[in-house]
């Protein structure tokens, strides 16, 4: 059974700094692409940043780039997204999502609450 569990979310001033991490079980973490999402009320679930299995490559939101880098550690099964000099429109709640390949299905976590607020 696949699971996914995001931790490292919270309150944190902007400018400050946060790491999320998704712990992933029930499949072979390193065939699968991931990605972090996120989402405020009312509004579309948008991709912030996703890595490749293999490779490592790694693609990001234009709003997050040069702020927030997304890994990974396949031996640890675990995803990462390092979040720095966050702004007050980071807040939403961040998603880790993982993408198997064929047959393609998205398998999605619970969800870690980000608050960026003086």
């Amino acid at each position: 059974q696949v699971q996914l569990v995001e931790s490292g979310g919270g309150l944190v001033q902007p400018g400050g700094s946060l790491r999320l991490s998704c712990a992933a079980s029930g499949f072979t973490f390193s065939s699968y692409a991931m990605s972090w999402y996120r989402q405020v009320p009312g509004k579309e679930r948008e991709l912030v940043a996703a890595i490749v299995s293999a490779a490592g490559s790694t693609n990001y939101a234009d709003s997050v780039k040069g702020r927030f880098t997304i890994s990974r550690d396949n031996a640890k099964n675990t995803m990462y997204l390092q979040m720095n000099n966050l702004k007050p429109e980071d807040t939403a709640v961040y998603y880790c999502c993982a993408h198997r390949p064929l047959p393609f299905r998205d398998y999605w976590g619970q969800g870690t609450q980000v608050t960026v607020s003086s």
